[in-house]
C-alpha cells in the first residue's frame, strides 16, 4: 500500500490486514469535508493493494464516528450569482462516493463501532461486511432533529436493516443501542469490554485469512448484487464465476489441501 499522509485518519497496513482509524477524537470523530475526502482516498488505495485482504475500520477515543461535524456545517458559502448550482450539493455528494468506494472493495471490511455511530458513522457500519458492536455503541439517524437530513447514508441503511426499521428510525429520530443493533443485524458480534473486543477481532481475522482472496471478493460482489440485480442476472454472474475459479490453480490446491486436510498457501499468510 502506498504511504499516504492524512490530518483526520490513519491507515497502516499489518501483513495482509490494514487498519483505518477515525482519528479525531476530540470531535468524536465527526466528519468535515476534508475527512470524507481522505476517507475516499484510503478506501482507493486499499482497493488497489493486491497484497490486503482485509479492511479493519475503527474509531479513536471510544467512538466510532458521530456523523457530520456540526461546526463545520455551519459555514455555509454564498450561493453563487447568476444561477449558478450551489457548491456545497457536489461536496456533501462526495461523501456518497466515500460510502460507495467502501462498499465495493473487493476485500473482506470489518468496522469495530464503539460509542457514537450516526448519521455517516451508521452509513460507515451497514457499508462493511463484519460489525463488532461494544456495548456502548448507539446507532441513529437524528439529523431532522436539527434540521437537515442524512442524506447520503440512506441506501445503505436501507439495505442493511430493510425499509421499515429504517423508516421508523429516520422519523423518530431516536438512537437505539447496542443490542437493538444486533437484534436489527447492524452488527452480528456483541462485546462487552476492550478484551472481548480483542477476541472476536483475531477469531474474525483468522477465519478470513483461510479464505481464498479472489473467491472471497466473488462471492462478496455477488451477494452485493442480490440487492439491487434481478435473480437472473446474479445466477448467470454466479455460473460464469464458478467455473471462472474451478478453472484457475488456486482451485485445484485448495480441493487438494481439504483432502489432504493440510492448509493451502493463503491460509499460511
Amino acid at each position: 500500500m502506498a504511504e499516504a499522509s492524512y490530518a483526520h485518519i490513519r491507515l497502516e497496513r499489518d501483513g495482509a490486514i490494514a487498519r483505518l482509524l477515525l482519528n479525531r477524537p476530540e470531535r468524536r470523530n465527526a466528519l468535515t469535508h476534508d475527512m470524507m475526502i481522505e476517507l475516499e482516498d484510503a478506501f482507493g488505495r486499499v482497493r488497489d493493494d493486491p497484497g490486503c485482504r482485509v479492511l479493519v475500520l475503527r474509531g479513536a477515543g471510544g467512538h466510532f464516528c458521530a456523523g457530520g461535524d456540526l461546526d463545520a456545517m455551519a459555514i455555509l458559502p454564498p450561493l453563487p450569482d447568476g444561477g449558478a448550482g450551489d457548491p456545497l450539493i457536489p461536496a456533501y455528494r462526495q461523501f456518497g462516493n466515500a460510502l460507495l468506494a467502501l462498499n465495493s472493495l473487493p476485500q473482506a471490511t470489518i468496522a469495530v463501532v464503539e460509542g457514537s455511530a450516526v448519521g455517516g458513522g451508521f452509513g460507515m457500519a451497514c457499508c462493511s461486511d463484519v460489525v463488532i458492536l461494544h456495548d456502548s455503541a448507539k446507532f441513529g439517524l437524528p439529523e431532522p432533529r436539527v434540521g437537515f437530513i442524512p442524506s447520503q447514508v440512506i441506501p445503505f441503511v436501507v439495505r442493511r436493516v430493510g425499509e421499515g426499521a429504517a423508516r421508523d428510525l429516520a422519523v423518530s429520530g431516536r438512537v437505539i443501542d447496542a443490542v437493538e443493533a444486533c437484534r436489527l443485524g447492524i452488527g452480528r458480534y456483541l462485546c462487552r469490554n476492550t478484551a472481548e473486543i480483542g477476541s472476536t477481532l483475531r477469531g474474525l481475522l483468522d477465519d478470513i485469512l483461510k479464505m481464498e482472496p479472489q473467491a472471497l471478493a466473488t462471492v462478496k460482489r455477488l451477494v452485493r448484487a442480490c440487492a439491487t440485480a434481478d435473480d437472473r442476472t446474479v445466477l448467470d454472474d454466479a455460473s460464469e464465476s464458478l467455473v471462472g475459479l474451478l478453472r484457475r490453480a488456486e482451485a485445484a490446491e485448495g480441493i487438494q489441501a481439504f483432502k489432504a486436510k493440510t492448509a493451502p498457501g493463503w491460509a499460511k499468510r
